[in-house]
């Protein structure tokens, strides 16, 4: 069926959002706190949470490449649609507040994406 696609194209996204975020993201950001006098932990830190997200991206294109496949799976979906939601809703909170900088970020359109085309999947 046509929902079919939606699922495929926020597979799609989420799997082009991991790449460009894992690979130029991390060079973008570790760059620069590689460069910073943080103590060695917090860099640490930040790079296992960086990557946290990536891997949340790997697992939200998997969850729906699946269930495009095997839609009696489509309960999966769900968990996806929240977490993409309410991070794309972080985005947007924090920016309005003291982080102007997030809302020139592509997470919350690579989030807000992402749950849409999920939703718009079932």
């Amino acid at each position: 069926s046509m929902t079919v696609w939606f699922l495929i194209a926020g597979s799609i996204l989420s799997f082009v959002g991991m790449t460009f975020h894992g690979v130029v993201g991390q060079k973008k950001l570790m760059g620069n706190v590689y460069k910073s006098d943080m103590e060695s932990l917090t860099k640490s830190l930040i790079l296992v949470s960086w990557h946290v997200y990536t891997i949340f991206l790997f697992i939200s294109g998997i969850t729906l490449l699946y269930v495009a496949y095997f839609p009696d799976l489509y309960l999966a979906i769900y968990p996806v649609i929240g977490v993409n939601a309410l991070g794309a809703a972080l985005f947007v909170f924090l920016g309005l507040g003291n982080h102007k900088a997030l809302l020139n970020m592509p997470g919350v359109y690579l989030m807000g994406g992402t749950a849409l085309l999920a939703w718009m999947g079932i």
